[in-house]
């Protein structure tokens, strides 16, 4: 009988040894100026990629997070054009 397994993701900066809950993702401005700063949290969702899928609070930005930090945007709706992420950190 096998279990259900976990996805694998981001660790933790502080050390622990469980998965990443919250992330700062940072893209580039839409404006090519300057920077916009996401707060994602987890999903229970996992992403094409086999890792968790993280969210901001209005459902609408969506990524998948690998646990090298590797960020896979993903579309929640028609005609969305492709952020450019500029790097993750995890919030501990």
């Amino acid at each position: 009988m096998s279990t259900p397994h976990e996805p694998e993701g981001p660790r933790s900066p502080d050390g622990d040894a469980g998965p990443v809950d919250v992330f700062e993702v940072v893209f580039a401005a839409v404006d090519g100026v300057g920077e916009d700063v996401v707060r994602m949290t987890r999903t229970s969702a996992t992403g094409p990629g086999g890792h968790p899928v993280y969210e901001d609070a209005t459902g609408i930005v969506r990524a998948e997070i690998s646990d090298r930090g590797e960020v896979r945007v993903l579309a929640t709706g028609g005609g969305q054009q492709p952020a450019r992420v500029l790097r993750a950190q995890a919030v501990a």
